[in-house]
């Protein structure tokens, strides 16, 4: 019974949200509150959904701040030399600003995090896009197909978790699927070549391109409000970078708590910056829009995650896809598994399939004589790698789609198949090299 509420659970988010019958903001707090009730927790909604609110609490006052520190620093035109540099690379071409967004992103994602991968990626490259006339979903897809391969990396998250999972040792996962994790990086760099052909087509095609409208965290705009036309001094500049530039080694080193770091950031960037109260009032009267926006997302997420995991739907979702692995399939789970990881990710929250499901799966396997290390590594080719970026699951996902500006079913459309063809490319090489038996 929970597992089939689970199912429809999901099944009814993606639905709602991929045909735009509701805001993904409904969709995610309506639809676990219908099915819990349904199954009879109408009682226990308040504490449920208050779990997963304290969750995501600490992501969504990052993010807040993040969102009104980087809209400051587009406003002070900190990010002007990049975007020249990034437009004088390309020659105004939508097909080398579109691969050199995979690259930026990948070299971006060597943190392991893809809330900050997302954050520093699409403040950089937005302006640039904008200014183009390119499209936000290429930016947000490839952005997301960069920063989905970069998670497999040993300090990433799922890499982490499969290894606290199972007990083993993260050189026993990683090491052997180096060979697929380049493959995967080339196949990002196809996908956007690939991507920005059809982009560069599309607008070559066009008599009089107009730019796209992007959310006003991007661009200094709000209903109502110009653009801010004024950009900062030389020294101001040069404070600005360095403050960055600081902000971005204390994520890596976590120094201190992100939201903490995002905090004091911006509070010191808005004083410094604009020292006349009016103009710290008017800041965050313009970007406030966007603040909410992106928040709202996250807290509904939460609202979803905390109901689906304690009613126990998830956990019951977990049991019943293992009970129907047939026998004879046994001998083939790695393989099973690779394939069906990167999916999942739109039905499982990390912590509910690597602590959840993966020990059951790597347990079946290992009666079938299969080392519980190939089941880890067939896992992170897709689960919450190559997926998070796409599953609404995922607090990164929303901060993804509210700095680019695009709606969470038109970004599943436009980048699923090639997100899903990263996994199936990497699990490809690595049934070759033997990382993953056939």
């Amino acid at each position: 019974m929970l597992a089939a509420l689970g199912f429809c659970t999901i099944g009814g988010l993606l639905l709602l949200t991929m045909f735009k019958r509701v805001s993904v903001l409904v969709a995610l707090v309506l639809t676990p509150v219908v099915t819990a009730v349904i199954g009879g927790y109408g009682d226990d909604l308040g504490p449920m959904a208050l779990d997963g609110l304290s969750q995501v609490a600490p992501t969504g006052i990052m993010i807040a701040f993040a969102v009104l520190y980087f809209s400051l620093m587009i406003d002070a035109g900190l990010f002007e030399p990049l975007i020249r540099a990034i437009l004088r690379i390309a020659k105004n071409d939508p097909l080398r600003v579109t691969v050199g967004t995979a690259v930026l992103t990948i070299c971006v994602g060597l943190d392991g995090d893809g809330s900050s991968t997302f954050l520093i990626s699409i403040s950089a490259l937005l302006p640039v896009y904008r200014r183009l006339g390119m499209s936000r979903l290429v930016l947000a897809g490839v952005v997301a197909l960069g920063a989905g391969v970069m998670n497999l990396i040993p300090w990433g998250g799922p890499t982490a978790r499969a290894a606290a999972a199972l007990k083993l040792d993260t050189p026993d996962i990683i090491t052997p699927l180096l060979p697929a994790f380049a493959a995967g990086i080339v196949w990002v760099l196809f996908a956007s070549y690939a991507i920005g052909r059809r982009e560069r087509a599309r607008l070559g095609a066009l008599t009089a391109p107009d730019p796209e409208p992007v959310p006003a965290a991007a661009t200094g705009d709000g209903p109502g409000t110009p653009r801010v036309a004024a950009r900062a001094g030389t020294a101001l500049t040069v404070f600005n970078l360095l403050l960055t530039l600081a902000l971005l080694t204390g994520l890596v080193l976590e120094i201190m708590p992100l939201p903490v770091l995002f905090v004091l950031a911006f509070a010191i960037a808005l004083l410094v910056n604009h020292p006349r109260w009016e103009d710290q009032q008017a800041l965050l009267e313009r970007h406030g829009n966007s603040v909410v926006l992106v928040t709202t997302m996250i807290f509904a997420a939460g609202v979803f995650t905390g109901i689906l995991t304690g009613t126990g739907m998830i956990g019951k979702m977990a049991q019943a896809i293992v009970e129907v692995i047939p026998d004879g399939l046994g001998g083939h789970l790695p393989a099973l598994v690779a394939v069906t990881s990167m999916p999942l990710s739109l039905v499982f929250t990390p912590d509910a399939y690597y602590f959840g499901i993966l020990p059951v799966l790597a347990g079946t396997a290992d009666s079938f004589g299969t080392d519980p290390a190939e089941v880890a590594r067939a896992a992170v080719l897709g689960q919450m790698t190559t997926g998070f970026p796409l599953s609404p699951l995922t607090a990164a996902t929303f901060i993804l789609l509210g700095m680019s500006g695009v709606q969470l079913g038109e970004h599943q459309r436009f980048i699923f198949r090639w997100a899903f063809g990263t996994t199936l490319v990497m699990t490809a090489v690595a049934m070759a090299t033997g990382a993953v038996p056939l």
